[in-house]
């Protein structure tokens, strides 16, 4: 397909095995988190290595309503068969409790791998779920989030499928609890680990010295998280930082400046759109065109 990756060297590795090597590599991995494929393009073209599908934007997005538990399953595959379709990037995706117990988490596991999802993370909150840094959130016993992991784990069908833990329970009953929740789903089988929404450095540097495998930071604009920069959470201990909402909050901004623009009759931001010119060029125009010309037809 036009516009996509020629490295021939990746097709001989799955989507896994090169989120794996990145992981290795990349100290830390920093994702930029795609809602939709136009991002997933602009991400890709402009040297990402991976990328982040997190609910909180592709629900913001494709219906336009909260982080909440509104839309499950179904609707958030969607979006992610359109986002892993549009470029070559292993795409690690939040798949919040799995949608139910542990049937629905290997269905949902099983799912995104043959959609070529590299990476996964499960979360132990209730369902309806909430972003994870909204008040309001409960979490499930620990033994239900273990057996969900051991389901995720055992009934992947490609073994390097990488499966993170996440647990939400810092704010529900406290650093030292979500601490030893994070100990049991790792000896359930999870590979990576993720600590919802700490609140001080002080709470990053403790996650940070007690485990040794791939640690999510979530340095989310306006949460509860401190905001340091990726070498800086990399010096706490922090693998993977992924910048989920990113996008979704500057393409909101913009959006509503250039209606509110056009509403005025102004037009004064015609100049801080891309060109049309551009634009073809981030959805693959030129390539079509040429096949267009190579094979002919009306």
């Amino acid at each position: 397909m036009p516009g996509r990756g020629s490295d021939v060297s990746s097709k001989k590795l799955s989507k896994g095995q090169i989120f794996r090597g990145l992981l290795r590599s990349e100290k830390p991995l920093v994702l930029i988190g795609a809602y939709d494929a136009l991002g997933a393009r602009l991400i890709e073209q402009a040297g990402g290595k991976s990328l982040f599908i997190g609910g909180f934007s592709v629900v913001g997005a494709r219906y336009g309503v909260p982080d909440v538990g509104l839309r499950a399953y179904a609707d958030i595959a969607a979006a992610v068969r359109d986002i892993v379709n549009a470029c070559d990037l292993p795409a690690f995706v939040d798949i919040d409790d799995g949608y139910g117990d542990v049937k629905n988490v290997i269905q949902t596991v099983q799912g995104y791998e043959r959609l070529g999802v590299a990476a996964m993370m499960l979360e132990d909150q209730t369902w309806p779920k909430r972003c994870g840094h909204l008040a309001g959130k409960t979490v499930v016993p620990p033994e239900v989030m273990e057996a969900k992991v051991r389901a995720a784990v055992a009934e992947r069908l490609d073994p390097t499928t990488f499966i993170f833990a996440r647990t939400d329970a810092r704010a529900v009953h406290g650093l030292d609890d979500s601490m030893r929740r994070a100990e049991r789903y790792l000896r359930a089988g999870a590979e990576g680990l993720f600590i919802e929404a700490p609140e001080s450095i002080e709470e990053l540097e403790r996650i940070g010295r007690a485990f040794d495998v791939p640690l999510v930071a979530n340095p989310l604009e306006g949460g509860k998280t401190p905001l340091l920069s990726p070498a800086e959470f990399a010096e706490l201990g922090f693998t993977v930082i992924p910048y989920g909402i990113t996008l979704i909050l500057h393409a909101a901004r913009a959006m509503q400046a250039a209606i509110g623009d056009v509403m005025s009759g102004a037009f004064v931001r015609r100049e801080a759109a891309m060109s049309f010119r551009d634009y073809l060029d981030v959805v693959g125009e030129p390539g079509w065109a040429e096949l267009q010309d190579k094979y002919g037809g009306a």
